[in-house]
């Protein structure tokens, strides 16, 4: 499995907004194939930062399924204007490599 790790910064003063559609566009990525699970939480220094968490049965669902799909185009619309700037996007193995 992969962990998408998506760090996001908001425009300030748009949270309650983005948050509000942020649940609805939960839909979007929760419908794509190979999505297992996501989360996504607030920043307690920052207000207006947050870092989501989405599992992935493979980094393919993600960079290639998901981002070609209307699903991900709904999502889009719905989200990317409240970020200043992109969102950074980083994969991660889910293995445990230390034990």
């Amino acid at each position: 499995m992969v962990l998408e790790v998506v760090k996001l910064t908001v425009k300030e003063g748009q949270q309650e907004n983005f948050e509000r559609d942020y649940k609805i566009a939960a839909q979007y990525i929760s419908a794509s194939k190979g999505y297992i699970r996501h989360s996504i939480h607030k920043s307690l220094e920052k207000s207006n930062e947050y870092i989501q968490f989405v599992e992935w049965e493979n980094l393919e669902d993600h960079t290639v399924t998901f981002f070609e799909s209307e699903l991900f185009q709904e999502w889009a619309k719905l989200l990317h204007d409240y970020y200043d700037p992109m969102p950074t996007v980083e994969h991660y193995d889910t293995a445990n490599i230390l034990g």
